[in-house]
């Protein structure tokens, strides 16, 4: 299962990219790829289990 906070957005203001990329809405910010990864729960790797906004997020720690 994706990330429900996990976007992906070729734009970022008035800026353009040719490729969509990783956007975290809890963090309000674009991120790097390997943070996707684990959005994406890709090799073995799971949001809920190993990315800490997620967990932060879902506890009300924001």
């Amino acid at each position: 299962m994706v990330c429900p906070h996990l976007a992906y957005r070729k734009t970022n203001g008035d800026r353009s990219f040719a490729e969509a990329r990783a956007f975290c809405t809890v963090v309000d910010e674009f991120v790097q790829p390997m943070r996707a990864d684990i959005c994406n729960d890709r090799f073995a790797l799971d949001h809920a289990a190993h990315c800490e906004i997620y967990r932060g997020h879902e506890e009300g720690e924001e």
